[in-house]
């Protein structure tokens, strides 16, 4: 079945449901599936904002919605490598909303549209369009997850003064290996960066490739064997988004953006061994945080995908009770009816 359903603030979201009984983990499938929890389901669809139709997963638990997650995904990077994740999460009764963001996996349906994200403005305002989507939500709070590049993502936003009322209505942020400064050593050098941003601006939509190897992301042999093997993760940025990103890192590591009175709570995970995004970094920024309601977990050893290292189970359950412990004093689980 398909459904479309527009609403105030020029977005139009489009849903089509498959039920299909499946027991492995699959790039694209759309089905039902049992934890040890509870049953979930995966609905596939669009999200249209501003004429730009983007790719889209929800995953519902078959029981009470206790909690509502949005997920917001990193470079060359697509939500349809997060099942395990999704899954465990809608199995404890959260509900998972996730989009392939512009320019990356199957939002993507020509090469030219590859990395072409728009300037920081435009990503920042796609990613409040689909925070508003979810809300209002007086049953269960909404959360917002955010890894890498899109943990840069998520800050940013959290501290834009014209978000700050959004920023408010949810109840908690997440950040998985948060990109706040490279790795050392990974650093792009001061003349690459000056030339880089003037050519921005010159050339907005050249495209860039920028390969991360699989071995950096994970510790896990077949995860690596399955990024190189995936061609939604086609490591393509344009001048633009590439710009916009790394001046979105700078401000963050240089403390030129300061989170909104109005974050109520939050988590940083983050691997120590990290080789793409800095371990460092992030635990600079978290000390320098002074939210009351504020976590951070070191992964001993782990890589940059927590979600797809040899820690995933710790992580999983980590993002789980964390969420629904901070849901529990606000949330009446809510029907999916």
């Amino acid at each position: 079945m398909a459904q479309g359903f527009h609403n105030k603030y020029n977005t139009t979201s489009w849903l089509t449901t498959r039920n299909i009984h499946h027991s492995c983990i699959e790039a694209h499938p759309t089905y039902f599936f049992q934890t040890d929890y509870i049953m979930a389901s995966e609905t596939e669809g669009t999200f249209e904002v501003e004429g730009q139709k983007l790719h889209t997963k929800t995953y519902t638990p078959q029981g009470p919605i206790k909690a509502k997650l949005i997920f917001v995904h990193g470079f060359s990077d697509h939500i349809g490598r997060y099942p395990e994740l999704f899954s465990y999460l809608a199995g404890r009764g959260i509900q998972v909303f996730a989009w392939d963001q512009r320019g990356w996996g199957r939002s993507v349906t020509k090469p030219a549209e590859r990395g072409l994200t728009g300037p920081t403005s435009r990503v920042l305002s796609d990613v409040a369009a689909f925070i508003r989507d979810k809300l209002p939500s007086p049953y269960a709070p909404v959360f917002v997850l955010g890894h890498s590049m899109g943990g840069g993502q998520v800050l940013a936003l959290a501290s834009d003064p014209q978000y700050h009322e959004l920023v408010g209505q949810v109840r908690g942020w997440l950040l998985e290996s948060p990109f706040i400064a490279f790795t050392p050593g990974e650093e792009p050098s001061f003349l690459k960066v000056f030339f880089g941003k003037l050519a921005s601006r010159l050339l907005p939509t050249k495209q860039l490739v920028n390969e991360i190897p699989a071995e950096n992301l994970t510790r896990d042999k077949a995860v690596q064997q399955s990024i190189k093997d995936d061609d939604l993760m086609h490591n393509t940025g344009t001048l633009e988004g590439l710009a916009g990103m790394l001046e979105r890192t700078d401000a963050l590591a240089h403390g030129k953006l300061s989170l909104s009175p109005n974050v109520k709570s939050l988590w940083l995970g983050h691997g120590t061994e990290d080789k793409t995004t800095c371990f460092n970094a992030s635990k600079k920024w978290y000390g320098a945080q002074s939210i009351e309601d504020c976590t951070h977990k070191p992964y001993e050893g782990a890589y940059h995908q927590l979600h797809a290292d040899l820690c995933k189970e710790e992580f999983f359950k980590d993002v789980g009770d964390w969420i629904l412990e901070r849901a529990g004093d606000s949330a009446r689980p809510e029907s999916k009816l």
